[in-house]
């Protein structure tokens, strides 16, 4: 079960996938999925997790592996390790639950979670979001958040790369 009794201790929160199928069937209320690379953690990031939990009870987010990330975004990529940026996640108030996957899409986590709700930034139509048809066809809901302007990834690695 969800408590908000004071602050989890981050390691708490990152969990397999069999874990966090079996705490899933502990939280009362909806449970939000949402997933990503999260490679160097900006505003738009934060916007999207903290707006992304207040739809439900519980927010889970699924993080791309590092070879995952190698394949959909090159071999430059992830510049901070799955451990990393697991670690940083895992630190944030809005997220309850962190999870690693190897695939290049989270099919199978949300095939276990069974999330009542899935979101993702305003670069994602619900036509394009991986188990949105699964989570409608549940009765569940699929929201889009609005990205924060001026804030992505890529720009950040454009900057400092000069």
């Amino acid at each position: 079960m969800v408590t908000h009794d004071g602050p989890r201790v981050p390691s708490s929160k990152v969990m397999t996938l069999e874990e966090v199928a079996i705490w899933r069937r502990s939280v009362r209320g909806d449970v939000v999925f949402t997933n990503g690379v999260f490679d160097l953690l900006h505003p738009g990031h934060v916007d999207v997790l903290d707006r992304a939990r207040r739809e439900g009870a519980a927010l889970v987010v699924g993080v791309n592996s590092d070879a995952s990330v190698k394949r959909l975004k090159g071999l430059a990529r992830p510049i901070r390790t799955s451990v990393e940026r697991i670690a940083v996640l895992a630190g944030l108030e809005a997220v309850d639950a962190v999870v690693l996957f190897e695939q290049d899409t989270p099919i199978e986590l949300v095939r276990a979670i069974e999330p009542d709700v899935i979101v993702k930034g305003g670069d994602y139509s619900p036509e394009t979001i991986v188990g949105a048809d699964l989570v409608t066809a549940r009765g569940g809901r699929v929201v889009v958040i609005p990205l924060v302007d001026g804030h992505s990834t890529t720009s950040t690695i454009e900057k400092l790369r000069g």
